[in-house]
């Protein structure tokens, strides 16, 4: 006999059914790809970043997550190898699925493997990685899925030389670089920098990843009669410049990249390493709430060595980057690639960030959140980086906004 329930049933079960399935999908998690260094020379960038994109993540969670949906971070160790990037690209796009990847510290990790983010129509954000061409490998193409919320070479190399040559009056400078693809672009933008200038390096000396040893390379610098040396290469390395100058009893200036903040260039080169300078995008003072309420979480949640983060540019710039995509996942209202990067090129409300306060940070022709007015320069001093010019920590709590006008940046190279 039927029940009398049986026709109220069906209809009944299959709403159920639909709300579960729809509260399933509802909870179903994001994605975001991290990659980085891990391990190896770089690793003290590639940590610091994904500890700050952690802490990001994990606020956002507690917060209620994106869309109703918690992020979910799945990290991968590049290890600082175009190959290796390559696979790991790969494996977060069709094994994993995610919706967006953050990170690269390496450019040419980041130039040999985003390629098959922007095949598959998925945002990148570069956090660290600050080669000029990042952002415009793909301008040949209709559409560009690569962002990046760091200072790019083209901003750097003039800071770098504005420094030396204007600020301290250095008429002979020479250029030390690493033989990566980041030394080798950074030493073209340095070159181009100077030239502006009217100046020519008296040395340019290449050096590889893991040599111990630059007495070479700086005895012929000291003999052209530098008076201060660039640098364009990671920690491990520079430390062995400021080591072999010490051996050499010459001691001039060393003013280069953001990367002389690494911690494994200050705690390698020790008193040595002191006084070198570098542009900043962020320095571990307490100089905002947004910037001391990050430092406290980050000392709290991750506990580094002596209370210092090993590199605060790429902590701050990874936590960043994950507000930044977690505003264009929400304007988009899901995580289509195409709905997203169209999100992300006009962002309706600011995020406030630990660099700086986004506002409108990207548009369809310019994926650069970062104008050359934003940095300013650090200094090591007592095994930490400081604020190199007083008016410039005088002005910290004053954020620094984009502008794109700001005059200063090398026009970027395209291909």
């Amino acid at each position: 006999m039927r029940s009398p329930w049986t026709r109220f049933s069906t209809p009944l079960v299959a709403s159920a059914l639909s709300l579960a399935a729809a509260a399933a999908f509802a909870a179903d998690p994001i994605k975001i790809g991290v990659a980085g260094p891990f391990t190896g020379g770089s690793s003290s960038m590639g940590v610091s970043m994904r500890d700050g994109v952690r802490l990001a993540a994990d606020e956002i969670n507690k917060a209620g997550g994106v869309l109703g949906r918690q992020l979910v971070l799945v990290e991968r160790d590049d290890e600082a190898k175009n190959e290796r990037g390559v696979q790991i690209a790969q494996e977060l796009i069709n094994k994993e699925r995610v919706a967006a990847t953050v990170g690269y510290i390496n450019t040419g990790v980041a130039l040999a493997s985003q390629r098959f983010y922007q095949d598959a129509k998925i945002p990148v954000m570069n956090n660290v990685a600050t080669g000029s061409l990042i952002t415009h490998q793909f301008d040949s193409q209709p559409e560009n899925y690569i962002f990046r919320n760091a200072a790019h070479d083209s901003i750097q190399a003039p800071m770098i030389v504005e420094e030396a040559i204007t600020r301290r009056g250095f008429k002979k400078v020479a250029i030390l670089a690493d033989s990566t693809n980041y030394g080798q672009l950074g030493r073209e933008d340095l070159e181009k920098a100077l030239a502006q200038k009217g100046i020519k390096p008296v040395a340019v000396e290449k050096f590889n990843i893991k040599d111990v040893d630059m007495t070479a390379q700086l005895l012929k610098a000291k003999e052209a009669g530098a008076e201060a040396v660039l640098t364009y290469g990671i920690g491990p390395e520079l430390a062995q410049i400021a080591n072999g100058m010490t051996k050499l009893g010459w001691k001039v200036p060393l003013v280069g990249s953001w990367t002389l903040s690494m911690a494994n260039y200050i705690d390698n080169a020790g008193p040595g390493g002191e006084g070198a300078r570098m542009p900043q995008t962020f320095i571990q003072e307490p100089t905002t709430p947004k910037r001391q309420s990050f430092i406290i979480n980050y000392l709290k949640t991750f506990n580094p060595k002596n209370a210092r983060i090993d590199s605060p540019v790429s902590a701050a710039q990874g936590y960043d980057s994950v507000y930044l995509l977690a505003a264009a996942i929400k304007q988009a209202g899901g995580t289509e690639g195409p709905k997203v990067k169209a999100a992300l090129e006009d962002l309706k409300s600011p995020v406030e960030g630990v660099v700086t306060t986004y506002n409108k940070p990207f548009s369809k022709g310019d994926h650069e959140a970062i104008t050359a007015n934003i940095p300013v320069f650090g200094e090591v001093k007592g095994q930490r980086v400081v604020y190199a010019y007083p008016d410039d920590f005088k002005k910290a709590s004053e954020v620094r906004v984009k502008d794109p006008n700001a005059k200063g940046a090398l026009t970027a190279a395209k291909k």
